[in-house]
């Protein structure tokens, strides 16, 4: 099917081919352009779509300003939450809403090119062996930039070992893909910044394939929710609790190695020099790593057992 059959055809029972997930937290200064910025991309594109605007409990105008343009975007939904959730519960619960095929998760505050987001969804459709198409920036824009340039560089370099695969950006927030592969993952996600770490890490660890398309990145508009020490925290826990969720021997089973082939040398030492005996340290690193050896296995058990049911 071409991108035209495939764009006027839309989904099944008339709906649309493409749902494009819109948190929105006081953002009420540039949130009316970014809705023009998406419509007017994905109007020309020919694509059928959604846009799902979801107001989290902003405590500016941000509603009211969706509120006032909703008649002029036929394609535009607007939610309110009634309490703040978090990024990670609007893009989750915007995706369990969403009626096309292909979602897509983006931000309100300009920094990303939406006006590009056809150019994801194209490359879905030229290729049904991918599964996520992520927009990698080319530069970080945001605050705390030197504290967050290496910090991201590490963990992504974490990441890709654990993974055993070349990741660009692990957390860009803009990305299309299949909603059918990512029902499963939806459960995963976290209410904060690292949803889009989880769905990324989900699709890798269970063999989807995800593609990259590079993209600039703009300073962003309004205040930075972000805050460097607490969500840096988070996304670092998140990467190994995802590589734990699916493959528990990455993370475990190198240092329990480590600690026995320490713990053996380090025996072999104290006989030589000491023969028939065995210091407390001694027993501590051998007995240090067959327990998490042993706990290693039986989380892979497990997760075997899990995937196989």
């Amino acid at each position: 099917m071409t991108r035209n059959e495939t764009s006027e055809a839309g989904g099944p029972d008339g709906a649309p081919r493409v749902t494009i997930v819109l948190p929105c937290y006081n953002e009420q200064a540039h949130v009316v352009r970014e809705v023009e910025r998406i419509c007017a991309a994905m109007d020309a594109s020919g694509y059928t779509y959604e846009l799902l605007a979801v107001d989290d409990a902003s405590t500016d105008g941000t509603l009211d300003r969706l509120r006032e343009a909703e008649p002029r975007f036929p394609h535009m939904a607007v939610i309110a939450f009634g309490h703040n959730g978090g990024a990670g519960t609007v893009r989750r619960i915007g995706t369990q809403r969403a009626r096309g095929e292909i979602v897509v998760w983006t931000d309100a505050d300009m920094t990303y090119p939406n006006e590009r987001i056809p150019e994801l969804v194209a490359l879905l459709d030229a290729d049904p062996s991918t599964d996520q198409v992520v927009g990698a920036r080319n530069r970080e824009a945001g605050t705390h930039r030197f504290l967050r340039v290496p910090a991201k560089w590490a963990v992504r370099k974490l990441a890709e070992r654990l993974t055993n695969s070349a990741i660009p950006d692990l957390n860009s927030g803009l990305r299309a893909f299949r909603r059918s592969v990512s029902l499963p993952y939806l459960r995963l996600l976290p209410p904060g910044f690292s949803c889009v770490t989880t769905i990324t890490l989900a699709f890798l660890s269970n063999q989807h394939r995800v593609a990259y398309l590079p993209i600039d990145y703009a300073k962003r508009e309004g205040r930075s929710k972000f805050h460097f020490v607490r969500d840096a925290y988070r996304y670092i826990l998140q990467v190994v609790r995802m590589v734990m969720y699916f493959n528990p021997l990455k993370v475990l089973m190198p240092p329990a190695l480590w600690l026995v082939g320490i713990g053996a040398v380090k025996f072999l030492f104290d006989q030589v020099r000491n023969p028939l005996y065995i210091p407390n340290n001694t027993v501590m690193l051998l007995t240090t790593g067959l327990i998490v050896g042993s706990v290693a296995l039986l989380a892979d058990l497990i997760v075997r057992s899990r995937n196989g049911a």
